[in-house]
C-alpha cells in the first residue's frame, strides 16, 4: 500500500527563520511554529497547551519565507511529515526528529498577508496586477476571492 503524509498547522513563529544554503547551493529555511490548543480537563476547567513544531522549506519557497517571516508571525503551514535520524557526535546516541517539510505557506493575522503555493497555476484566482518584489519573485494580487489586502506569491 502506498503511504500518505500530510500535516496542516496554524500558529506563530517562535524565532526568526534561519535561511542557509547546502554545499551544493540549495536554499533551505528552518523555523519552528508554536501551535496552541484549548481544551477542558476532566473537572471541566479550561486549559491551554502548546506544541512546538519544527519546519523546513526548500528552494524558492525557503527564500520567500526567509525574507518575509519574522518571530511572532502568524502562519499556516502545510506539508509532509519527515523523520530524520542521526548519531549524536557528543555522546554517540542515536537521535531522531520529525518535522514538516513545507509545501504551502500562508501568513495569517496581519493586514498585509502573503500566501506561497508551490507548483500551482495562478490563472484561476489572480488578477492581472502582478508586482515584483525586491528578490524578483512575482507577487500576485489576489482578486478579492480570499480577502482584501491578501497577496499571493506563486512559486512554480
Amino acid at each position: 500500500m502506498r503511504g500518505f503524509s500530510k500535516a496542516i498547522i496554524v500558529g506563530n513563529l517562535t524565532r526568526d527563520p534561519e535561511l542557509r544554503s547546502t554545499p551544493n547551493g540549495a536554499s533551505v529555511c528552518s523555523f519552528s511554529v508554536a501551535v496552541n490548543r484549548t481544551f477542558r480537563d476532566s473537572n471541566g476547567e479550561q486549559k491551554e497547551d502548546v506544541s512546538f513544531i519544527d519546519c523546513s522549506a526548500w528552494g524558492k519557497l525557503s527564500e520567500v519565507i526567509g525574507q518575509y517571516a519574522k518571530k511572532g508571525s502568524g502562519v499556516l503551514v502545510s506539508g509532509r511529515l519527515d523523520q530524520r535520524s542521526w548519531e549524536d557526535k557528543t555522546d554517540g546516541k542515536k537521535r531522531s526528529r520529525v518535522e514538516i517539510v513545507v509545501e504551502d505557506f500562508n501568513f495569517v493575522g496581519t493586514q498585509h498577508s502573503f500566501c506561497v503555493f508551490k507548483g500551482c497555476s495562478p490563472r484561476s484566482f489572480m488578477s492581472a496586477n502582478k508586482p515584483t518584489d525586491d528578490a524578483g519573485y512575482k507577487l500576485h494580487l489576489n482578486n478579492g476571492l480570499i480577502r482584501p489586502g491578501f497577496f499571493v506569491a506563486v512559486i512554480n
